[in-house]
């Protein structure tokens, strides 16, 4: 559940409802179908408008902002219409570690306003592809 992430602002959830994951694996790959709204200099987060219309924020680590790009690598570039499963971005989980941050990963949808429910539906060890969040319109 996202209200288990070490950062307040995530934890309450004032970007919007989702969920967060400690990661086992340094890459991030698209949710869903759609485009990439946002790409951050530093690599650190990545924004997507789904297909449906879901605003999703990808947020890797907490704080993770202040290394300053080290040991991220976007695979995708602002505007990119990507796939369900595609790799956008590589980061180094011993980097971030030495670094002093935690690396745990917010999923936010961030218009959840616009929505009845977000749901987390996977609690626990989540797989490449496998169903996260269910967004009710």
């Amino acid at each position: 559940p996202l209200s288990e992430a070490a950062d307040d602002v995530f934890s309450a959830g004032v970007m919007g409802n989702g969920a967060m994951i400690e990661p086992a694996k340094g890459r991030v790959t698209a949710p869903c179908g759609g485009v990439v709204s946002s790409l951050f200099e530093t690599g650190h987060a990545i924004g997507i408008t789904a297909d449906t219309g879901a605003e999703i924020l990808i947020h890797i680590g907490i704080d993770t902002v202040e290394m300053n790009g080290k040991g991220f690598k976007a695979l995708v570039k602002d505007g990119a219409r990507i796939t369900p499963g595609q790799p956008l971005i590589d980061f180094d989980l011993n980097e971030i570690k030495k670094a002093g941050y935690s690396a745990q990963t917010m999923v936010i949808i961030t218009n959840t306003d616009e929505y009845q429910a977000v749901e987390l539906i996977t609690p626990g060890e989540v797989k490449p592809g496998q169903p996260l969040l269910k967004v009710q319109a």
